[in-house]
């Protein structure tokens, strides 16, 4: 099949249902992960053996376990299929529901949040996407996704206080297993069989691509900006709960704060995107964000006494987060290898996760010591060493990933392809795999000559 009878076809019905029901199935399961972390602080106080630092682990312990076996999940489905691998991490994850529900004790539900974190599905998600959509319409499967990811953890927010009124903690645990188990029924369904599986290295890690990744300095720091990213959120969800509390709201109400500060926060973040991608202002709205969240973390403490203010410094807080949570991805894609892609997208969602665990491990333990003030001047460090850290960056090139079927080629074609691919007008970076039949490219989409590299590619 050659690239160029392909570039402007549109998604067939097979990959628009792939995408679909894909999308579905991971936001489903991130959505039982993030709907305990607005309750969970509080429900935490009438369990047996309960402390502030375990309270917080068992908020962020199933960083831990998804970002240890996330990776390997995903080269499990390499060997013994996508299907089957994601049937057992729904499985696990469903078990770690029940546990969670049926514990009565801070170490039961600890031991049920490791469960859930353990059915780390999300690799092999991801490879059994890119077994399903062919190469130059894989990027939109991969964004749709990724948006519906963003939907969850918002849903999540203002749906977790909600049936924390109507269910409780347990009746949510409940929940999320029932939605793990309606999942594995999805796949197995819903999602086509794929004809063909294999290594992607757009879409999932690659072992050999390891060393490369990891020694990366652009790609360490967008790394530990996620890390933090996702420290600070689970550690500003181990006291926000509780001082909305102590403010004098009730824990039934606490949607009335997030419904509108993540409403409105979605709206505000969206002229920052423009001006990021559209005007190539991207470093200055990535500090600008980061800054916010550290003002926003620093008004919590001061502020995080009274209500009304704590509602306007949580729109404050989202607004940052979720502008900082769409550009992350955006800066891994234009800085990796072509070829690396998803090896250095395995690495940064290790780090996102593994943020999780520490900032839930380390919040809980600082809440202990200090109070609600120990976990916001902690965050607040965080945010501002981050800040030190990201200033050091780059300016991102403003460049997209480009994906094209060339067929099958030798080493020397490959090479030579790849020689020819670098000159048409646009292509900054071109890498030609012979064994895959596949061009992985880094484009200026203003500059691209599509119709020469439609000319190139099926030569």
């Amino acid at each position: 099949m050659q690239a160029g009878h392909l570039i402007n076809e549109p998604m067939t019905a097979q990959e628009r249902r792939a995408a679909f029901w894909l999308a579905g199935v991971f936001s489903l399961r991130m959505l039982g992960l993030f709907m305990i972390l607005p309750v969970f602080a509080l429900y935490a106080e009438h369990l047996h053996g309960n402390t502030p630092a375990l309270a917080g682990l068992a908020i962020g312990i199933y960083g831990f376990s998804q970002a240890l076996f996330q990776i390997p999940f995903g080269f499990l489905s390499d060997r013994y299929g996508r299907k089957r691998m994601i049937y057992v991490g729904l499985l696990i994850f469903a078990l770690g529901s029940v546990v969670a529900a049926l514990a009565d004790s801070i170490g039961g539900v600890i031991l049920g949040r490791a469960l859930q974190g353990g059915g780390a599905v999300s690799a092999a998600v991801m490879a059994l996407a890119a077994d399903l959509t062919r190469e130059e319409h894989r990027l939109k499967v991969m964004a749709t996704i990724g948006i519906t990811i963003g939907v969850s953890f918002a849903v999540s927010m203002i749906l977790g206080p909600v049936l924390n009124g109507w269910i409780g903690v347990p009746g949510i645990f409940w929940l999320t297993g029932v939605l793990a188990l309606g999942s594995i029924a999805v796949v197995r369904w819903a999602v086509p069989d794929p004809l063909d599986s294999r290594v992607h290295r757009d879409a999932e890690p690659v072992a050999a691509q390891f060393g490369r990744v990891l020694g990366d300095g652009q790609l360490l720091r967008l790394n530990f900006g996620i890390f933090t990213l996702h420290l600070l959120l689970t550690a500003t969800f181990v006291a926000v709960p509780l001082a909305l509390r102590d403010a004098g709201l009730a824990s039934g109400q606490h949607w009335q704060v997030y419904l509108p500060a993540l409403l409105l926060s979605m709206l505000a973040m969206v002229p920052f995107v423009i001006i990021a991608e559209k005007y190539r202002r991207l470093k200055t709205v990535f500090l600008g964000a980061i800054l916010t969240l550290a003002l926003a973390e620093l008004g919590l403490l001061l502020l995080h006494d009274t209500a009304l203010e704590s509602a306007l410094l949580l729109l404050l807080f989202f607004t940052a987060f979720n502008l900082l949570e769409a550009t992350l991805p955006s800066l891994i894609a234009k800085m990796a290898p072509p070829d690396a892609k998803g090896t250095a997208m395995g690495v940064y969602s290790s780090s996102q996760f593994l943020g999780a665990f520490a900032g839930g491990a380390l919040g809980g333990w600082l809440r202990g010591l200090f109070g609600l003030q120990g976990v916001f001047v902690f965050v607040t460090v965080a945010a501002l060493l981050w800040l030190l850290v990201a200033w050091t960056m780059q300016n991102p090139r403003h460049l997209s990933s480009y994906l094209l079927n060339v067929g099958a080629l030798n080493e020397a074609e490959a090479r030579l392809l790849s020689l020819r691919l670098c000159e048409v007008p646009g292509v900054a970076e071109a890498v030609v795999v012979a064994t895959e039949g596949v061009a992985y490219l880094k484009v200026d989409r203003h500059t691209l000559d599509e119709a020469t590299l439609r000319t190139v590619a099926t030569a």
